[in-house]
């Protein structure tokens, strides 16, 4: 068994600044441009955690709620909130800051799925995770219903075997 790892320990941070090339003909951050970066830095996390390459499987929906604009700072964290067997789920924040104007503002979430792989491309066991915070834990929980989820849509897993969704629709 591989020795587990705290949220702490595979959390990153990183910031963008936006530049013309970054944006479209209305001078916001491109869509593209932001889940590239997204990527990026939910994978750093994914990889410090495993301590392994690894590889993008999946994103869940990513809303745009505001727009972020040429000259903010792109504030981006990550953080490890459950661990499976190779796979990970990785929750990502991002906030944009004017600074001149001192606002601050949370403008995307999401949730990652990465795949540890070993120097051949095949899946490797990742070190499982100990959630410590009250927040912490309850991302770690509903991780399990997010990851059902995902593998029900892909086709992957039968509605009926996914046990923790079932409690989502069950009526009382």
């Amino acid at each position: 068994m591989l020795n587990p790892k705290t949220p702490q320990q595979s959390e990153v941070t990183m910031t963008e600044m936006v530049l013309p090339n970054d944006t479209n003909t209305l001078n916001n951050l491109m869509g593209g441009r932001l889940l590239h970066w997204m990527d990026i830095c939910a994978a750093i996390a994914a990889q410090k955690h495993s301590n392994r390459i690894v590889v993008t499987a999946s994103v869940d929906n990513v809303s745009f709620t505001e727009p972020i604009r040429l000259g903010n700072i792109v504030t981006m964290k990550a953080v490890v909130t459950r661990a499976f067997n190779s796979s990970m789920e990785v929750h990502l924040q991002v906030w944009a800051e004017d600074i001149p104007a001192g606002k601050r503002v949370s403008t995307n979430s999401a949730f990652y799925t990465f795949v540890a792989v070993d120097q051949n491309g095949r899946p490797i066991e990742v070190p499982s995770l100990l959630p410590e915070t009250e927040e912490e834990v309850a991302l770690f929980d509903s991780a399990l219903r997010r990851r059902q989820l995902r593998l029900v849509l892909a086709g992957r897993m039968k509605p009926t075997e996914a046990k923790e969704l079932r409690s989502l629709f069950e009526i009382e």
